[in-house]
């Protein structure tokens, strides 16, 4: 295991929860923050941009509160993701609001960008880069990155096609960094696992998809509870990055998920009707949901992984286990 930087020690249960565009707000980052594990959103789910002030002072403002009334049992930090693209205008405002608050945990994706290390570093913050292979893990720690996430195949939205053993040992022959392991994993047990192959954290998006405190349409998170991977999509053809989407959000959009074309959709005849939307319209999920049986609250769905995560623990760990 590695070394952790301070914002990451001492974390109830070593799960990351994944920034969901357009789902992820204050709500859920508080409720996954008091439930144990680290609460994080897009900085871009905060429109107009002012919105992101609001945002990050309820965050700070109730959580501050809660460890107050609760100092034996804190809460676990939050992260703000920054897409850090050059197509993101508002990459700038939102690192100085981060600064501002000094966000715990910045997780940069689609490019890795010195500045907005540095500007982390400034006040203590930690920078997670989200990676899909080898070559950009690189990129992104000689860049000034502080950890990893590594985005492995079964990932939901825009995902890698490495199996997550492949990926997690060649980055572990060079970094001894905090890594977080994402691609399918939605229960306790998936958790240990991702730290046996030497992952420090578990970065969990789509079993949150399905909890009240969510920003999804109901019928996205009742699709998450229906459905399992053969459910899974892998295309490129809503965004031109491949990315794992659910088949039910295909189908509603008019489109035959087994006989999807390659590209992007803006470019295809929808007769005379606007091309369906990647998040809005066509869902994003990841193949671990098979375990995720019912919309819940977040804490009972932490709950829920923190005791299969101490019975598969305790079950390896007893005397004659092999």
């Amino acid at each position: 295991m590695s070394t952790l930087p301070q914002p990451l020690q001492h974390l109830p249960l070593p799960i990351i929860g994944a920034p969901l565009f357009i789902i992820s707000t204050p709500k859920l980052v508080i409720a996954q923050c008091i439930a144990g594990v680290v609460g994080a959103m897009p900085a871009l789910n905060a429109r107009p941009a002012s919105q992101l002030d609001e945002w990050l002072a309820e965050i700070t403002e109730t959580l501050a509160a809660h460890n107050r009334a609760h100092p034996g049992q804190p809460a676990a930090p939050f992260a703000i993701n920054q897409i850090v693209h050059k197509s993101n205008d508002r990459l700038d405002h939102d690192v100085q609001m981060c600064v501002k608050y000094k966000v715990p945990i910045i997780i940069t994706s689609l490019g890795a960008r010195e500045e907005v290390n540095a500007a982390a570093h400034s006040y203590g913050g930690v920078v997670l880069h989200d990676i899909i292979n080898n070559k950009f893990a690189h990129k992104a720690i000689e860049k000034g990155a502080d950890g990893l996430v590594a985005v492995a195949a079964g990932a939901g939205g825009h995902a890698g096609v490495k199996s997550p053993f492949a990926l997690i040992q060649e980055i572990r022959q060079w970094f001894d960094g905090p890594v977080a392991l994402s691609g399918a994993i939605a229960s306790g047990g998936a958790v240990l696992a991702a730290q046996a192959m030497g992952a420090d954290f578990a970065y969990i998006g789509s079993a949150f998809i399905a909890t009240h405190e969510a920003r999804a349409a109901e019928a996205y998170k009742q699709a998450i509870v229906d459905s399992d991977s053969d459910d899974i999509v892998y295309s490129n053809l809503f965004t031109g990055v491949h990315g794992n989407y659910l088949a039910s959000s295909i189908r509603a959009a008019g489109l035959d998920p087994e006989q999807l074309p390659q590209g992007e959709a803006r470019t295809m005849n929808f007769s005379g009707e606007a091309a369906p939307k990647a998040w809005k319209d066509i869902w994003g999920c990841g193949q671990g949901i098979g375990v995720v049986d019912r919309v819940q609250s977040t804490a009972d769905l932490v709950a829920r992984l923190k005791r299969e995560y101490a019975e598969t623990r305790g079950r390896l760990l007893a005397p004659g286990s092999a």
